[in-house]
């Protein structure tokens, strides 16, 4: 694969990297976690910090891994994975996801 240079060509590729429905759930999940794990370390302090990144990535590589048999984006392009994964969970939670995926080539089933 040639080395992707801007967000807008990222994107899509993000969204092929996900392509089956299963593995946005495992994402859903664990950005979903992201904030009440934020939410606790805010009120409590301390080490609750360390749970944000783990909720997230704790879901989402095993699902690339196990399900999508695939990399993770995040090792080669970490802070557009980053963005992705909140921008694709705040799209599917609004019920605006299926276009990009369908843009993406990626059927929304």
């Amino acid at each position: 694969m040639t080395k992707i240079t801007t967000y807008a060509e990222f994107w899509p590729h993000y969204l092929r990297e996900h392509a089956k429905p299963e593995t946005r759930t495992l994402h859903y999940i664990g950005t979903a976690m992201t904030f009440g794990f934020a939410a606790v370390a805010i009120m409590l302090g301390g080490w609750w910090w360390a749970l944000v990144p783990l909720a997230g990535y704790g879901m989402a590589w095993p699902a690339h891994f196990a399900v999508e048999k695939n990399r993770p984006a995040t090792f080669t392009y970490p802070l557009w994975s980053l963005i992705s994964d909140y921008k694709m969970f705040f799209l599917f939670i609004s019920g605006r996801l299926p276009p990009h995926l369908a843009a993406a080539g990626v059927a929304s089933r």
